[in-house]
């Protein structure tokens, strides 16, 4: 058998670490997020507290439980070996199977998915006192004997048991199943013939996972699950924030609003300026500029324009009184004296200038002045009137303002409000700015003021409703887009992040799939080694077994199969025996890896569906297996323990019997002939049995024994002639008597009965009266007769197994 030994390497962290180093790929970034993840990875070893270990089975004891009534055990020697549990289906064999799983394990994978009458029939119906299953172990260590007791009340559930671990130098404890539960769902040694077609046909991630652990991959799995796990929080980040950038663009497109304009010209790119978008967000967070700036706009009040009107009012009413012909002439004399003394002043006595013939002189300067003054006096009231109505006209002219620039727009923005009438009064407004006075222009002032306060007015209320009815669109947003801000920041930050982390991920990936299929190598060598022992005469070769897939991805045991050597898929090309096969050839490598701290393997009718050439490499690897292993068989087909006689090997064969009232007799039978022959002594020795029915069973036995003899011979013979071993199945089936029996075993296919007495008399004369006893014998009343049968049966069989 190869070497199921699967050691699991005790520092992971330092294998990966060289491996990292040793790829030129691998840049410092992404070695650091492998290892992070690894070493984060917390993969805490619960196999590690459990210090037993090889544990043997030594003794399974069963009261009230299954198919067994009063208490029964079954003693199996605590070694390497080989022991078949033979019986009939019914005969309580299959119960010390169940009864052990149920002991050590909690469960059984026999009722796991079935309704619930199959839970619900656990206790014996003939069972009126304590259901009770108590198991002997025996290990390797300083205090080697544990027992395990399940114990139920008469009234208890089967959840509700007293589950109890005892040891030689310890009293009895609770049984702690969170020791016992990781290497017993690790190194799993029980397999029951539910289980033989699940392991391959069932879920395909279970048996992944089995391997996948038992190779000692778990810190790799955790920290793919880790980088995993982190890698999908990035991208769903990024995700979400490309998502709630395009919502946001969405909804800000179907705003009127410069604001949202603005803002979605920013968030359009798909890497949008995130600074802008920030200043934006800070620095135009108060609204439309331009329909606040209408908000503000502000005009002289009516006091204002009224006090000045009427001001330049009185001023030019002042004037025309004091504006008379006189007044206006003097007015002139005044100005052009006031000229003539500048002009002698600065060019001293000289003639006059307008008549040429006076001198101005000193005395001329004396009359001027005084003649100044009284023209001065006169025009006071006229040049008062003139100074007035120039500062009132001023004043008008200071109150219009030029038409703002807020009651423009971009063209290709225009406005949600209508500001032409606005502009059209302002501009009416504005131009009294540069109007010279007229009578007129106090009226045309107030008049122009007030169209331009009742057009602002209406303007200035219509946009305050717009402005209102925008902000209950873009409030929501503004808090909408500051989030989204800061998580587009964050996902920024981490974009370097994600890239090395997918990196990372799939340099993991193809890391753990090299250091699986190394791992894997040395079971799926036994693996096959089991199986091309058990197909025998079958035409599909099993190759390579694979584990395919990662954490987050399908994982499956993928399982190279030929047909007459054409790659085929496994499950569709298998018979039922087939799969069993292949079942048992993924479950050994599994149970029996050196580093198992369990020594026995336990397997429930395994026989089921297998051709008799299958039976045979069956019994093969269960010998091979045997020579490091307890392995304890329960089946009720003879033909596994007859093979195994057969082939002359090892093996212990214990008889599972069932009388009334599930009273269960266990007994070791070394082969069927031997066992019918002491029945017929035994049956010999009981006075109690009435003598003709004792002479019938007695007869009875001899007869089977002698046909049991003759189907070993036959299969013996043919087989080793090469014949196929579903021909001899049969051969052995169309011998429907005990002479076509014997004579197929010494005749060979080709018998005719009636010619057996002649074969028999030229071997030996004492065959032919032997076999007439043995097939008539019923009809011998006398006791010393059978005892006598026995002894010519006896003498029959052993020439027959020569």
């Amino acid at each position: 058998m190869a070497d199921a030994a699967t050691e699991a390497v005790p520092r992971l962290t330092e294998v990966v670490a060289r491996r990292l180093a040793e790829d030129p790929t691998v840049t410092p970034d992404v070695a650091h997020a492998v290892l992070r993840a690894l070493g984060n990875a917390e993969t805490e070893d619960r196999t590690t507290g459990f210090a037993d270990t090889g544990i043997f089975l030594k003794a399974i004891r069963v009261r009230g439980f299954r198919g067994i009534g009063p208490e029964t055990s079954l003693e199996l020697p605590p070694g390497p070996g080989l022991t078949l549990v033979v019986g009939r289906n019914g005969s309580g064999k299959s119960s010390f199977a169940e009864a052990a799983e149920l002991a050590l394990t909690g469960g059984n994978r026999r009722w796991d998915g079935r309704s619930a009458a199959w839970r619900e029939g656990w206790r014996n119906l003939h069972a009126d006192d304590t259901t009770r299953i108590e198991v002997e172990l025996l290990t390797a260590g300083s205090d080697p004997e544990i027992t395990i007791l399940k114990e139920w009340h008469p009234e208890a559930q089967l959840s509700e048991a007293q589950w109890t671990e005892s040891r030689a130098a310890r009293a009895h404890t609770r049984f702690d199943p969170a020791r016992w539960s990781p290497v017993l769902e690790l190194y799993r040694p029980f397999l029951s013939y539910s289980e033989l077609g699940a392991l391959v046909d069932g879920k395909p991630s279970d048996l992944f996972d089995a391997l996948h652990q038992l190779l000692g991959l778990d810190e790799l799995t955790v920290a793919q699950e880790r980088i995993r796990s982190r890698r999908l929080a990035l991208e769903r980040a990024a995700r979400d924030s490309r998502a709630e950038r395009v919502a946001l663009v969405d909804a800000l497109d179907a705003l009127a609003d410069d604001r949202a304009t603005r803002m979605a010209k920013l968030l359009r790119p798909a890497q949008p300026d995130l600074t802008a978008v920030s200043r934006h967000m800070t620095g135009r967070a108060d609204g439309p500029d331009g329909l606040r700036a209408i908000v503000r706009l502000a005009l002289p009040t009516a006091d204002q324009v009224a006090e000045t009107a009427d001001r330049l009012a009185a001023c030019g009413a002042a004037l025309a009184r004091d504006a008379t012909a006189d007044a206006e002439a003097d007015l002139r004399v005044l100005e052009l004296l006031r000229r003539a003394r500048i002009h002698a002043e600065a060019s001293g006595e000289c003639p006059c200038p307008v008549c040429g013939r006076g001198t101005l002189d000193a005395e001329w300067a004396r009359a001027a002045d005084a003649e100044i003054a009284q023209l001065a006096a006169r025009v006071d009231a006229l040049t008062t009137a003139r100074d007035r109505l120039r500062e009132a006209t001023r004043a008008a002219r200071a109150l219009p303002d030029q038409v703002p620039p807020e009651l423009d727009f971009d063209p290709r923005h225009p406005p949600t409000v209508d500001t032409a009438a606005v502009q059209r009064a302002w501009s009416e407004w504005a131009a009294l700015s540069a109007a010279d006075y007229t009578p007129d222009l106090p009226e045309r002032l107030r008049g122009a003021h007030s169209r331009l306060v009742d057009e602002l007015t209406l303007l200035q209320q219509g946009t305050r409703k717009e402005l209102d009815r925008l902000d209950e669109v873009w409030a929501p947003l503004v808090p909408r887009i500051a989030s989204w801000l800061d998580s587009a920041r964050q996902v920024a930050v981490r974009a370097g992040e994600l890239r090395t982390v997918k990196r990372a991920e799939d340099w993991l990936k193809a890391a753990t799939s090299g250091l699986r299929d190394e791992r894997m190598s040395p079971l799926e060598t036994t693996a096959r080694w089991v199986w091309r022992t058990l197909r025998q005469q079958s035409n599909i070769e099993l190759g390579g077994i694979r584990l395919q897939g990662n954490a987050g991805t399908a994982r499956r045991v993928l399982l190279d199969v030929t047909v007459d050597e054409v790659e085929s898929a496994a499950l569709g090309v298998m018979s039922q025996g087939e799969l069993h096969a292949l079942g048992l050839a993924l479950f050994l490598p599994r149970a029996t890896v050196e580093h198992s701290p369990f020594r026995f393997v336990m397997i429930d009718d395994p026989v089921q569906a297998m051709d008799p050439a299958k039976v045979d490499g069956l019994a093969r690897v269960l010998a091979a297996v045997a020579a490091t292993r307890q392995v304890i068989v329960f089946t009720h087909d003879e033909r596994l323990a007859e093979a195994v006689r057969r082939m002359q090997l090892a093996a212990r064969v214990v008889e599972v019997q069932r009388r009334e009232r599930s009273v269960v007799e266990v007994r070791v039978s070394s082969d069927p002939v031997r066992r019918y022959l002491d029945d017929a002594r035994s049956l010999v020795r009981t006075p109690q049995l009435p003598p003709a029915i004792a002479d019938e069973l007695v007869a009875t036995c001899c007869r089977s024994a002698v046909e049991a003899a003759s189907q070993a011979r036959a299969r013996r013979t043919l087989l080793a002639a090469g014949m196929h071993h579903r021909e001899v199945e049969r051969h052995l089936e169309s011998a429907f008597t005990t002479r076509a029996m014997v004579a197929l075993a010494v005749m060979g296919v080709d018998y005719n009965v009636d010619d057996l007495n002649q074969h028999l008399a030229a071997e030996a004369k004492w065959l032919v009266p032997a076999l007439r006893d043995v097939t008539a014998a019923a009809h011998v009343p006398i006791d010393r007769t059978m005892r006598e049968l026995i002894a010519s049966t006896e003498r029959l069989i052993a020439w027959l197994s020569k």
